[in-house]
């Protein structure tokens, strides 16, 4: 199977759209809901990946009328995705969609959404943003790839006093792969597959979910509220909803590439193991759980 990242994040929104956790999203919007009219809400949004965040906030009804949103990833393919995928997107959903050369602009009666593309390295682009005072920080299923707590203190950075971050889907040292293959190679495949994001030379922690009750606290921000976000993908009658058979590939492949020629697996078991977790998705028989925590924070005045 030919794999794309921009597919997989698209795969994976029926996938996140159940995981969010609803009561921190419900503190989200409430927090939002007394903005002032006519003021712009200035959101950043990093490892936004092709947007999928900024369309499920719209389809959701979080934003008030007024938006500035830039979207930063690394990622070249994903920014250029994003561009096309979200002009699209705002069309089919009720907004007139123009393009510029600086982003996009979504309107509608009542609505003004600017957005703006920016490929960058989230290092460099904190480093040239520091204390432009962003109203919102989204980070979503990105804090546990990055070196902590150094990141989120940078990031933190971004955000004028009282400024709020939504950090949601950071992986929290569960992954669940049934029914068994064998349970002595499920564990270790398991145990050394979080190893893996621990030993990430550009950071990243198997527990970051847990963790992040320390590390906002140490970046200057106090916890609105925290929860749950299990991603959890289950066939119904043999057969996964919307795209979620190609996120469970996708998810195989993170696997292999973080394991193979691994020196505590054999080569063969694994390759064997692969095939058969591949089979389980083919005859529709896979579940998949993995245990995340979303937050909400809000930074604190400076003393």
């Amino acid at each position: 199977m030919e794999l794309s990242f921009p597919r997989y994040l698209l795969a994976k929104q029926s996938v996140d759209d159940r995981a969010l956790n609803r009561v921190v999203l419900a503190d989200l919007q409430n927090a939002l809901a007394t903005w002032p009219i006519g003021q712009a809400l200035r959101v950043v949004e990093v490892g936004a990946g092709i947007g999928t965040m900024l369309a499920r906030l719209l389809r959701w009804g979080v934003l008030p009328p007024q938006v500035e949103y830039i979207l930063v990833d690394e990622m070249q393919e994903n920014i250029d995705f994003a561009r096309n995928w979200l002009a699209e997107w705002g069309k089919q959903n009720g907004f007139d969609a123009q393009t510029g050369e600086d982003g996009l602009r979504f309107s509608a009666p009542g609505a003004n959404i600017q957005i703006r593309f920016c490929q960058a390295d989230v290092f460099d682009f904190m480093r040239a943003e520091a204390g432009f005072g962003y109203d919102l920080l989204v980070a979503h299923a990105f804090l546990d790839l990055m070196p902590m707590p150094e990141s989120l203190l940078s990031l933190f950075g971004l955000l004028k006093p009282d400024g709020l971050a939504w950090l949601t889907v950071n992986f929290d040292g569960v992954t669940s792969l049934e029914p068994v293959l064998n349970p002595a190679l499920d564990a270790l495949i398991e145990r050394l597959y979080h190893q893996s994001m621990d030993l990430r030379p550009s950071g990243g922690d198997s527990q970051s979910g847990r963790h992040l009750f320390g590390h906002i606290e140490q970046a200057g921000g106090e916890i609105v509220s925290a929860g749950a976000s299990d991603w959890v993908v289950y066939p119904a009658k043999g057969q996964y909803p919307a795209e979620e058979a190609y996120f469970l590939h996708f998810i195989l492949h993170f696997f292999e590439n973080s394991l193979e020629e691994h020196p505590q697996l054999d080569a063969g078991q694994f390759a064997n193991w692969l095939a058969g977790r591949r089979e389980q998705i083919r005859q529709g028989k896979l579940v998949y759980i993995a245990h995340q925590m979303d937050f909400l924070a809000r930074k604190k005045q400076p003393v």
